[in-house]
C-alpha cells in the first residue's frame, strides 16, 4: 500500500465520527445569504477539526518530491548543525500545561477529563506514527535507519502544543502561540539535525494535531458536560477582529525564464524549496504592518548543463499588509513589501558567481482559514522583484513562491 493511500485512509477514519457533530451556537443572521452559507459550512466541528492537520498531511505527501531539495537547503546553511534539545523540547508544551494546572490555573477541563483526553490523543498519535514508520520504512536522510516517515518528535510536539492550546488557549492567545512556536522549533530542529525529511516533519505535525482533535472529541463524547469548565473555547464570533498573526511558511519557489548574468552565460532555474517566517500587526480589520524572512535553494542550469552547486538566497522584507474578512473564518489578504535580497556565492561551469545583495520589492495574495480563535492556515502566492544575478546585468529576477503557512492569530 502506498504512502498517500495509507494517509487518505487514516484521514477518512479520523473524520468519520467528527462529521456527526453539530455546529456551534452562533448568530447567523448577519451578512448576506452567501456569507451565511460559508459560515455555516466552515464552522462545523468536522471542518474545524480536520482543516489544520489535513493540509499539513496532504502538503507533506506533495513535498516528497522536494525532500532532497530541502535537504540541500539545510546543507547550504547549516551543514554541521547537531543539537539534542529537541529530545525534551517536544514535551515542553505538555509540561507547561500540567504545571499551570497544578498551580491552580483553571483550564478547559477537570484533571480527570484532561488526562483522559490526553491519553486518547497520545494513543492515537502513537498508533498512527508507528504504523506508518514500520510499514513505509523510509530511510532517514543520515542513512541510519528505515523509520524516518513520519517524524515522531514532531508529532509529539504538535500533539502537546494542541493540548496546551485546547486547555489554555481561551485564556490568552499567547499560550497557543508559545506552544506552536515550540512545536515548530522542534520540527525544524529535526531536519537541521539531518534526522528527517521535510515530508516527515509536515506529516508528523498534521498527525499530532489531528490525533489531539480526535482524542478530545472522544473524551467529549464520554464525559459530555462533566468536568468541563469552558463550554465553547474556539468560536470565532467577531468577523471584524484585527487579524494580527505570526506564522511559519513552507513552499515551492520558481524563477521562470532565462537570464544572462554575463556575456555567453545563459542561466535557467529549477523550482525548489523556500521556508520563512512572516508576521504582521493589524491596527484595524483591514490594514497592518509586518515583515517576512525567507530563504531558498534552487538548482540551476548554465548553458544547458545542470550545475553541482545551487543558487541560494535569503531575503528580509517589511511593509503594509491588507486583509478583508470574507466570512467569520475566511480572510483574503495582500501585501506590498520592500527589503533586501542576499545571494550566496556559487560555482558554475562557466564562471563563479560572487555573492550579491540589493534592494527588492514583493507583493502577494493569500487566503486564511481561522480554524480556532488563535490558529489559522494560510495559502499564499508571492511575487518578488529581486536584484539581478550580477552587477553587470540589467535583468532583475522574477520570483514566484507558492506556500502553505500555519499561523498563530492574536
Amino acid at each position: 500500500m502506498t504512502k498517500p493511500t495509507i494517509l487518505l485512509l487514516m484521514l477518512a477514519l479520523l473524520g468519520l465520527e467528527a462529521t456527526a457533530q453539530p455546529r456551534d451556537s452562533v448568530d447567523w443572521s448577519a451578512g448576506g445569504a452567501f456569507r451565511q452559507r460559508i459560515d455555516r459550512h466552515t464552522s462545523t466541528k468536522a471542518y474545524r477539526m480536520l482543516f489544520i492537520g489535513t493540509p499539513l498531511i496532504v502538503g507533506g505527501v506533495i513535498m516528497q518530491s522536494y525532500d532532497r531539495d530541502f535537504r540541500r537547503l539545510r546543507n547550504g546553511y547549516a551543514p554541521s548543525f547537531h543539537q539534542k534539545y529537541d529530545d525534551w523540547l517536544q514535551y515542553a508544551p505538555a509540561g507547561a500545561m500540567v504545571a499551570m494546572k497544578a498551580c491552580g490555573v483553571q483550564s478547559r477541563s477537570s484533571w480527570g477529563r484532561m488526562l483522559v483526553s490526553d491519553a486518547f490523543s497520545a494513543g492515537l498519535m502513537a498508533i498512527a506514527v508507528n504504523s506508518l514508520k514500520y510499514s513505509c520504512r523510509v530511510m532517514r536522510p543520515d542513512g541510519s535507519t528505515r523509520n524516518s516517515f513520519p517524524s515522531g518528535h514532531t508529532a509529539t510536539a504538535f500533539m502537546t502544543a494542541t493540548m496546551l492550546h485546547k486547555e489554555y488557549g481561551h485564556r490568552s492567545p499567547w499560550y497557543s502561540i508559545g506552544g506552536y512556536a515550540v512545536a515548530t522549533v522542534t520540527g525544524v530542529t529535526r531536519q537541521l539535525n539531518n534526522r528527517h525529511w521535510m515530508s516527515d516533519i509536515m506529516v508528523g505535525a498534521g498527525i499530532g494535531i489531528l490525533a489531539t482533535e480526535f482524542g478530545y472529541y472522544l473524551a467529549d463524547l464520554i464525559f459530555k458536560e462533566r468536568g468541563l469548565n469552558v463550554y465553547e473555547t474556539y468560536s470565532v464570533h467577531d468577523r471584524y477582529r484585527h487579524p494580527s498573526f505570526l506564522g511559519f511558511a513552507i513552499g515551492v519557489m520558481t524563477i521562470p525564464g532565462s537570464y544572462t548574468p554575463y556575456e555567453g552565460m545563459r542561466m535557467r532555474f529549477y523550482s525548489g524549496p523556500t521556508v520563512g517566517v512572516q508576521g504582521a500587526w493589524f491596527a484595524s480589520p483591514y490594514w497592518g504592518i509586518g515583515g517576512r524572512l525567507a530563504c531558498s535553494n534552487l538548482r540551476m542550469e548554465v548553458n544547458g548543463t545542470i550545475q553541482n552547486d545551487n543558487f541560494e538566497s535569503a531575503s528580509a522584507y517589511v511593509g503594509p499588509y491588507f486583509s478583508y474578512p470574507v466570512s467569520m473564518r475566511w480572510q483574503v489578504g495582500s501585501k506590498l513589501l520592500g527589503g533586501y535580497e542576499f545571494y550566496k556565492e556559487c560555482e558554475t561551469s562557466a564562471r563563479d558567481l560572487p555573492g550579491r545583495n540589493g534592494l527588492s520589492f514583493g507583493t502577494g495574495i493569500s487566503t486564511t482559514y481561522l480554524a480556532t480563535q488563535n490558529l489559522g492556515v494560510r495559502f499564499a502566492v508571492d511575487y518578488d522583484l529581486a536584484p539581478s544575478i550580477s552587477r553587470s546585468s540589467a535583468q532583475p529576477l522574477h520570483k514566484l513562491a507558492f506556500g502553505l503557512e500555519v499561523c498563530a492569530v492574536f
